[in-house]
């Protein structure tokens, strides 16, 4: 990470300002943000605390804190946690087993999804200057020291508590500590410069995509059992989902990614192309999936997978399909559940 973080502006206005002139200054267009500059007025103290769209505006620094790691991104990594418990066979319904993996979804997401939200929050300021000036750390609700620390203090109580859960599940080669590693890394260059994978869509999508998928899953397996190469390769096929869901979050950010030159889907390809190859990505990763487990003599877990792929694409023609950025939220919050539940089911069938 980088040395000098730069210093913490007093002055909200100022902060807002300084930020918003600097994302105009990289495109050659001279983007100008229109954007409303303040937060919705009926906006919903709710969603300021799960750091998701419409929220109220808010003083108290620590409920801000938490807005910052965005907690409505926490449930897809639990849930990993969860499938990968599943899938190694050798989870039990006892005081300690319980407590294990409680622990490793801490770690899994507050601690770790809220280090990767604050970090790309920090590195997505100038986009945010353009898109939702109102937003934490651009209209300067919190200060860039502030930010920092919170980033540190994240990353470093997830590291501790992967290290802890090795030491915890006897691991003689500390997998958890590693996969936390790995994950923060990812998570770091996702949002960073020089790499920055989230400028290119398909590489960032997926990136952002096997984060949600696959690491909490392999945490989860490796915590309660053995992390297979099959169950590897399976997660991570399972990840074209992931990258799918990753663009539903784009289309809310074309003005500020093209202002900035970031090469997401809808950006690259337009809003149509893109809702095709996310519905496409969706889809065909579930079906193949589908297919695997049938051809793996799991036919029951092959038509429990397929029968919950049929109402995301009921619902993807419904909203998606239809107008993928006036719907996004919609779609999301009706669709992933299945998607979700079909993480679970193909673990169930991944444990025997």
């Amino acid at each position: 990470m980088e040395g000098a973080w730069g210093r913490a502006v007093s002055e909200p206005t100022r902060n807002r300002r300084r930020f918003a002139v600097r994302a105009a200054e990289t495109d050659t267009n001279e983007v100008k943000p229109t954007a409303p500059d303040k937060a919705p007025a009926e906006g919903s103290s709710i969603n300021q605390l799960l750091g998701i769209k419409g929220a109220s505006k808010e003083t108290n620094k620590w409920k801000i804190r938490l807005q910052l790691t965005k907690p409505v991104t926490w449930a897809p990594l639990v849930w990993g946690v969860v499938c990968g418990a599943a899938a190694s066979g050798n989870f039990h319904w006892n005081v300690e087993d319980v407590a294990k993996s409680i622990v490793c979804m801490i770690m899994s997401g507050p601690c770790l999804t809220g280090y990767t939200q604050t970090i790309n929050d920090w590195y997505d300021r100038e986009i945010d200057a353009i898109n939702e000036p109102y937003r934490p750390i651009p209209s300067g609700a919190i200060s860039e020291s502030e930010v920092i620390t919170q980033i540190w203090v994240l990353l470093l109580g997830g590291l501790g508590i992967g290290g802890l859960l090795d030491v915890w599940a006897g691991h003689d080669f500390p997998i958890i500590f590693y996969l936390a590693v790995g994950g923060s890394l990812l998570s770091y260059i996702y949002s960073a410069p020089p790499l920055k994978l989230k400028q290119n869509g398909w590489i960032g999508n997926f990136a952002l995509g096997s984060s949600y998928i696959s690491l909490p899953w392999w945490a989860g397996q490796a915590l309660f059992g053995t992390l297979t190469l099959d169950v590897v390769v399976l997660t991570l096929l399972y990840s074209i989902a992931g990258l799918g869901i990753a663009i539903v979050n784009d289309f809310k950010s074309i003005e500020g990614d093209r202002a900035l030159g970031l090469q997401s889907l809808p950006v690259a390809f337009g809003v149509d192309a893109a809702k095709w190859i996310c519905v496409g990505s969706i889809d065909i990763t579930q079906l193949s999936v589908a297919g695997y487990l049938a051809a793996s003599g799991k036919l029951y877990y092959a038509l429990a997978l397929l029968g919950l792929t049929i109402p995301q694409v009921v619902l993807q023609f419904q909203y998606l399909l239809k107008d993928p950025i006036k719907y996004d939220v919609k779609y999301q919050a009706s669709a992933q559940p299945f998607l979700v539940l079909g993480l679970l089911v193909t673990a169930l069938a991944t444990s025997h």
